[in-house]
């Protein structure tokens, strides 16, 4: 059965998948893409973390950046993963991960973390998953002929965060793109994605193409048009 893009845990994240049999090219891990991410994040922002791949974000801030990232089971001011030893079974992420909590943080109830979420409390989602389409379309709850799809707070998030941004592999352990011209699974929402962090690229979401903004070592304009399914632009 097929993991949802929401439910991938961590410790999977340094696997590489059929991207990279392009030749000379030499994809990012995922530690170094959620080192972008943490990069790109605007300074005193409230940033939810999707689970899975998205949970490594916080081991990558920048020192002396202060982001405030949001956990949907009730935590404000979420710090990265404690020390070997150092787990706290009460401070976990809403994918139960251990976690800790910096300075000034603060715990609440999980309807008050789903109405700063539906409230548009939350600036930037980061988020998993199956496909992305050209026009943001986001699909990462369910793949057809699974029996348990596993939506979350996903829908919510999508369409509660002023800017939803996803981090994933580029294609799936097959080869198959995951960046298309228009999703064949199931939606989560609509037009909300607006830039993709994958182990080839990072592209924005423009006018129904993506434009890279940064390539992978050895990552040429043929070698991406080969696993991505949809227009693109090259700005890098």
């Amino acid at each position: 059965m097929a993991v949802p893009a929401e439910r991938q845990e961590p410790n999977r994240a340094e696997e590489t998948d059929a991207s990279t049999q392009l030749g000379d090219v030499r994809p990012w891990t995922m530690t170094e893409v959620a080192g972008h991410v943490a990069s790109d994040l605007p300074v005193g922002a409230c940033v939810n973390l999707g689970i899975g791949l998205p949970t490594l974000v916080p081991g990558h801030m920048p020192a002396g950046v202060e982001v405030l990232l949001q956990c949907e089971n009730g935590m404000l001011g979420m710090g990265p993963r404690p020390p070997m030893g150092g787990e706290d079974p009460d401070r976990i992420d809403a994918g139960k991960g251990p976690v800790t909590i910096v300075p000034g943080g603060c715990y609440f109830n999980h309807n008050e973390a789903f109405a700063m979420i539906r409230g548009g409390h939350v600036d930037v989602s980061v988020m998993g998953a199956f496909q992305v389409s050209a026009t943001g379309d986001l699909a990462n709850w369910s793949v057809p002929g699974e029996l348990l799809p596993a939506v979350g707070g996903a829908m919510d998030l999508a369409i509660g965060a002023r800017r939803v941004v996803v981090m994933m592999r580029h294609t799936t352990k097959r080869g198959a793109p995951k960046l298309v011209a228009r999703c064949t699974y199931p939606l989560t929402a609509a037009g909300v994605v607006r830039r993709v962090y994958t182990d080839l690229a990072t592209a924005e979401i423009t006018d129904g193409r993506f434009v890279v903004r940064a390539a992978a070592p050895g990552v040429t304009r043929d070698t991406l048009a080969q696993v991505t399914s949809a227009p693109i632009a090259w700005d890098v």
